[in-house]
């Protein structure tokens, strides 16, 4: 089954094709960093506009390295939430109508399942059941994944999701847009030690995570600090490595609860090095393992709206011709497949 997958939820516009019997024939994505730079944020008019401009192009582009013509096509899924809802509308209503003109059916796909099911794009694939990590810019959830649509959320940010700690903190010491892996690069230049940054919410029990203590914590330290150059490496490398320290304490505690021994980590955030490397050398400890979407993959793409689509459109699930974006959307209310 192939099925063209749509991406719009915030300010990449990722098209792709993913085909149940060959797998992934393309992929596609446009990146606005540079649109929104300069307003040091996502600009969600302006998100949604560009969408409009680029898509048809990208559609076009992605059928054309695949070698397919749209009649060659047997379902179009395209992402319906949580996300921008000016940015979803502006996909699922190019998707929905797109599948309704060609007689596809069409499936809106939950935006989170995307990033939780991207690592099946990998060799070798995780098996079921896991631990998943989310871990993005406005996420930061452990899920305990049984099977496709059967998603337990174990923990989650009760403030700022750690992405987003990322970027506010980078903006507090001045980087550039988008600050989250300016300040991860930055931090490779920090001296270990300087500073001992807080491990939030650790000393008690549960998988609950907070970071916006951290924000704090590390604009205190930059206003308290002679300001110069090392010492914002040194703030950012505190900073990278409470956070990714926070992470993988949570993760082993879920591994422990539930009795697993395999971690999905995806979502933006899962690009960063360290936080991998951490994660790598406390699965091998545990002769668990650490299964992640390629670097590629990580951020919002199209790839992974294709390859949910098609798993679902394959069991059977269609959407009505009717529809409304869904900006907020608890993933555990999804359907098992």
């Amino acid at each position: 089954m192939k099925v063209l997958g749509i991406e719009t939820s915030c300010d990449e516009t990722g098209v792709a094709i993913y085909d149940t019997q060959q797998g992934l024939l393309s992929h596609v994505l446009y990146s606005q960093i540079a649109l929104h730079e300069e307003y040091g944020g996502v600009v969600p008019e302006l998100a949604s506009r560009d969408h409009i401009r680029k898509l048809l192009p990208l559609i076009q582009e992605s059928l054309d390295q695949a070698g397919l013509q749209k009649s060659e096509l047997d379902g179009v899924a395209y992402t319906l939430g949580p996300g921008l809802a000016g940015a979803l509308m502006v996909g699922a209503a190019t998707g929905r109508a797109m599948a309704w003109a060609l007689g596809l059916p069409a499936i809106g796909v939950h935006h989170m399942e995307g990033h939780l099911l991207a690592p099946l794009l990998e060799t070798p694939r995780p098996e079921f059941p896991f631990v998943a990590l989310l871990v993005s810019g406005g996420h930061t959830q452990l899920v305990k994944v049984e099977g496709i649509g059967q998603y337990e959320l174990l923990g989650e940010s009760v403030d700022d999701a750690a992405g987003e700690a990322f970027d506010k903190t980078a903006k507090m010491l001045g980087l550039g847009y988008p600050g989250g892996p300016i300040l991860a690069k930055l931090a490779q230049q920090g001296v270990p030690g300087r500073y001992k940054f807080p491990r939030p919410m650790t000393d008690r029990p549960g998988l609950d995570f907070s970071f916006s203590g951290l924000k704090t914590f590390a604009l205190t330290t930059w206003q308290t600090e002679p300001q110069t150059e090392q010492t914002k490496a040194d703030i950012a490398y505190a900073f990278e490595e409470a956070v990714v320290e926070t992470m993988v304490i949570k993760c082993r505690r879920a591994l422990q609860q539930t009795g697993y021994s395999r971690l999905v980590v995806a979502g933006g955030v899962s690009a960063n090095l360290h936080l991998r490397r951490r994660l790598q050398e406390m699965l091998q400890k545990q002769n668990g393992e650490v299964f992640y979407p390629r670097l590629a993959f990580a951020t919002d793409n199209g790839a992974m709206i294709a390859l949910v689509g098609a798993l679902r459109l394959e069991a059977g699930e269609r959407a009505e011709l009717n529809f409304k974006a869904r900006p907020r959307w608890d993933m555990a209310s999804l359907g098992a497949v």
